[in-house]
């Protein structure tokens, strides 16, 4: 991975799947969720805060992210719960795209 003035590069934009999330790591062991909906891609930690599993092994629906664990969905631009067992926000970050490369500032957004 390439890092560019405060921003990595994760993915090409064709490794995201439309309706669909890619999880990645980066170089520091940052676990991301990429998510692409819409037209548009989201980043956020790869880790739900309530059962510590991957969340790019669930399902993306009406702008929000389910945990396949126990069903907690996950708002992608805040990273917020919005239904229980979760009660605590996954970390975002900001995502840019530059021609097929999917950058991603590693500062969160949220914590």
């Amino acid at each position: 991975m390439s890092e560019t003035q405060g921003w990595t590069k994760v993915a090409e934009l064709d490794e995201i799947p439309e309706n669909g999330v890619l999880g990645i790591e980066t170089d520091d062991e940052v676990p991301i969720a990429l998510v692409r909906t819409e037209g548009e891609v989201f980043a956020l930690r790869d880790e739900c805060s309530h059962g510590a599993v991957r969340l790019s092994e669930g399902e993306v629906e009406d702008g929000t992210l389910e945990c396949f664990l126990h069903g907690s969905c996950f708002d992608l631009r805040s990273g917020a719960p919005l239904n229980p067992p979760a009660t605590q926000p996954v970390p975002t970050y900001d995502v840019k795209i530059d021609g097929d490369d999917v950058l991603v500032s590693l500062d969160e957004k949220n914590s």
